[in-house]
């Protein structure tokens, strides 16, 4: 499952580059390299030429509607599921349905953002297809180092993924309260 979720975010990531890059007309101003608290711009590094801008923006165009239907599918699979986890008894066998449906509208989903792609990636000139590689495994990297933060914050608080106490943390079952058996350190 975290492959899969690794992909779709890879996925997500190159498709939101892209569409900065075929909408944002900014990206033609000037700015000034290395200034402090300036963030790279990926869609200058990418230099899409006006044509590929337009290309781009219209072959978004063109999956605006169903991207959209298949979203609110999502949307309405997911409610489904969480209206029927959140009743008293719910049926085993609806429950899968749901879960099936739901990865139905996933698959959907991840498959209209991966053929988006590929047909943008069919704009761009083999430097720009690198380019993009390069800010792909960036941005991984980023995400990786910021996860490895994270873990380490909450290690270092007790805490677990879900920000609750950790069960191998001596903290108090209660906050203010203090066990009085406990040793403190020196």
């Amino acid at each position: 499952m975290k492959q899969a979720e690794q992909i779709i975010l890879m996925v997500l990531v190159s498709a939101m580059i892209l569409v900065a890059a075929a909408t944002n007309s900014l990206a033609q101003q000037p700015q000034a390299e290395g200034a402090p608290g300036v963030v790279a711009d990926p869609i200058r590094d990418l230099n899409l030429s006006p044509e590929q801008r337009e290309r781009i923006r219209s072959i978004r165009e063109e999956m605006r509607d169903e991207r959209a239907a298949i979203n609110q599918r999502l949307r309405e699979t997911n409610l489904a599921l969480e209206d029927l986890l959140d009743s008293d008894n719910p049926d085993n066998a609806l429950v899968e349905r749901r879960l099936r449906d739901v990865a139905e509208a996933q698959a959907a989903s991840m498959r209209m953002r991966v053929l988006t792609e590929i047909r943008v990636k069919r704009v761009l000139t083999p430097e720009q297809l690198a380019t993009l590689r390069t800010l792909r495994q960036n941005a991984r990297e980023t995400r990786r180092e910021r996860r490895q933060e994270n873990n380490d914050m909450r290690r270092r608080d007790g805490l677990t993924r879900r920000g609750l106490p950790s069960r191998n943390t001596m903290a108090p079952a209660f906050p203010g309260q203090v066990d009085p058996n406990r040793k403190q350190r020196p």
